[in-house]
């Protein structure tokens, strides 16, 4: 049972490594990294190159469990969309961050920031930052600002980071994400737009030498679940979920 399908209108699971280094960008290599993706998922058969020089390989948009990677100059992205379980996206991230050492010449030293990411998307019609705050309330010194006759709230964006050892490479971001402007407000009239909640815990360092990226994601993924067990799932995505279906 997927456990958290049912707690957004869509959600995603993220891994983004930087480099400290600039990966190679020689056609033959390129090709030949995502001509290996390929080979492990078939359906993967856009490949494309933006306008900034980034090199993506995805499935088509419209199959609602899209899968994708991306290669930058310094930073490498894998990620997928609605998987019917997270071992489905683990799967293909930690294909990348097996590649990535031969193919790519990518060592454990290169690493600037390693990250397991997860993502969660509440469509929602209206101010998206009056529902945020209404949703998870603000803190008792910041009520007060509610209270002033006539105010409409325009930006509540919380985040939160925080250090998850001595040294302070291992840290937690809890994130959300509005899409409400000034003028949606003045006028009304409000688009059906994500509200979008991130949650990711981040590796900062070049790994220690007996660890291998799969190892140190697998490590990170395990973290990230456990605190959105504890601290985010009940605290966070469902009370959002429930003042939407309040609305």
């Amino acid at each position: 049972m997927n456990p958290y399908s049912s707690l957004a209108d869509d959600y995603y699971v993220n891994m983004t490594l930087n480099t400290e280094m600039q990966l190679p960008a020689g056609r033959e290599t390129i090709l030949g990294f995502f001509e290996r993706v390929q080979k492990k998922y078939p359906t993967m058969r856009n490949f494309y190159t933006r306008e900034n020089g980034d090199f993506v390989l995805e499935e088509d948009k419209d199959m609602g469990h899209q899968r994708w990677v991306t290669l930058e100059p310094r930073r490498i992205c894998s990620g997928q969309i609605n998987p019917d379980d997270v071992e489905q996206a683990v799967e293909q991230h930690s294909l990348i961050l097996d590649l990535i050492p031969f193919m790519l010449s990518v060592s454990p030293l290169d690493c600037e920031a390693l990250d397991f990411m997860m993502g969660f998307e509440f469509s929602y019609r209206g101010n998206h930052d009056e529902l945020v705050a209404e949703a998870l309330g603000v803190s008792s010194a910041l009520d007060g600002m509610l209270q002033v006759p006539g105010a409409k709230v325009l930006n509540y964006e919380p985040m939160m980071t925080i250090a998850l050892d001595d040294t302070c490479r291992r840290q937690a971001r809890l994130t959300i994400e509005t899409r409400t402007n000034a003028y949606q407000v003045r006028r009304g009239e409000f688009p059906e737009e994500p509200i979008v909640v991130f949650f990711a815990v981040r590796q900062y360092g070049s790994l220690d030498p007996e660890m291998s990226y799969e190892n140190t994601f697998s490590q990170l993924r395990t973290t990230a679940e456990q605190l959105l067990e504890t601290h985010v799932i009940d605290q966070v995505l469902r009370p959002l979920q429930q003042a939407i279906s309040a609305k």
